[in-house]
């Protein structure tokens, strides 16, 4: 059965893939689905009252297909662009005052580290950074968060899993630590949601912003922010459009809207959620093992890479998800990626900590992991 979901990748095919966590490849299904709503779109007609509840439609049901992969009410889900759009509608919709902190871990992207110093720029905060990298293989990353805290502390910014190394981490715990000291948590969520099995209502976050286009194997260009509704009653809108206001009798705007779409903004590229909405759909038949799967084929590779000489693992342990970072004893990181690309074998460089990463998805196979780990050795000789 999985030979058979793997074959409706029709881009993979002459390639080894191993970069879900910068962009999945979609599944055909998913691409015919895209095509097909474009041509409805222009078969309504792009400015017709049949289009506009068409879109409205699309976005209704987009929003039901998500929540029902988080756990989440569909109340609580704002359609994006992705992470980062997310990201910078939490940060920048808080009400800030001068002297308020924001708290992050040393293992954030550099764009929601930039869009939080734009903030202690424009609104005269404290940024502070706790450090989780050291804890991957030792140490209680909660109990540093918590020490970390302070008194003016008003957001808590973490991914729930690290991009750099893999390292999931315990974010129901720090959420606790956090509402009680009534901070807020700021959740990159970009290789999470896919991987993971979720439950945001449960969890609790207050923001958790993510994109399709990574582990969900969608189109990029289209993402969501899930908002806790307590926190929903504090966060002002960042972007306006008129998909975020309700308007009177005259077409004025009169108010915000109560759920999710009070953050959204006006025209985006709706044949996207459709195509998003196929992808989820074609990971169905593996929801209840998917979780289990990643993780049984990333520890294989992590296992293969341990017996390398050479080559070390970030991690001591075999991961908890689909990310696996490792280190060459020579350095030269930028070199082997290119050499495994122009043999059609596709990993990233990242810079902090300096590693290669791999990322595997349910459907990668011991044979492609087997031809990735030769070819490593095959570069080290």
């Amino acid at each position: 059965m999985i030979e058979q979901h793997r074959s409706e990748f029709p881009f993979l095919r002459g390639k080894i893939y191993f970069n879900y966590g910068g962009q999945g490849s979609m599944p055909q299904s998913a691409i015919a689905v895209l095509h097909e709503a474009h041509d409805r779109f222009q078969e309504l007609g792009p400015f017709s009252s049949a289009a506009n509840a068409w879109i409205v439609e699309e976005g209704n049901l987009t929003r039901s297909a998500i929540a029902k992969e988080l756990g989440a009410t569909p109340d609580t889900i704002t359609l994006t662009e992705d992470v980062s759009v997310g990201c910078n509608i939490a940060l920048w919709g808080m009400d800030w005052k001068d002297g308020d902190h924001i708290l992050m871990s040393d293992c954030e992207h550099q764009g929601i580290v930039a869009a939080v110093r734009e903030l202690q720029r424009r609104f005269d905060l404290e940024v502070s950074v706790c450090p989780l990298l050291d804890t991957l293989n030792l140490g209680d990353p909660s109990a540093i968060v918590k020490q970390y805290l302070k008194p003016n502390t008003r957001l808590f910014v973490v991914s729930h899993i690290l991009w750099n190394t893999g390292q999931v981490l315990p974010l129901e715990e720090m959420v606790e630590i956090c509402h009680a000291q009534s901070v807020q948590v700021l959740v990159d969520a970009a290789q999470s949601v896919g991987v993971l099995p979720l439950n945001l209502t449960a969890l609790q976050a207050d923001y958790y912003a993510f994109t399709g286009h990574k582990w969900w194997c969608g189109a990029a260009g289209v993402g969501g922010l899930y908002v806790r509704p307590e926190a929903r009653e504090s966060l002002h809108p960042t972007f306006i459009g008129w998909r975020s206001v309700i308007t009177d009798a005259t077409g004025n705007p009169d108010r915000f809207q109560s759920d999710g779409r009070r953050y959204e903004i006006a025209t985006s590229a709706i044949p996207l959620y459709s195509a998003l909405r196929s992808a989820i759909e074609f990971h169905a038949p593996f929801a209840q093992d998917r979780y289990r799967m990643i993780c049984d084929r990333s520890a294989y590779l992590w296992e293969r890479l341990t017996q390398l000489s050479n080559v070390k693992c970030l991690k001591q342990s075999a991961p908890e998800a689909g990310l696996v970072s490792f280190q060459l004893e020579n350095g030269k990181h930028a070199q082997l990626v290119q050499f495994l690309e122009e043999q059609n074998i596709f990993l990233r460089v990242i810079l902090n900590p300096n590693c290669v990463r791999a990322c595997v998805h349910y459907f990668t196979s011991e044979n492609e992991i087997d031809l990735l780990v030769n070819a490593i050795e095959k570069f080290n000789q």
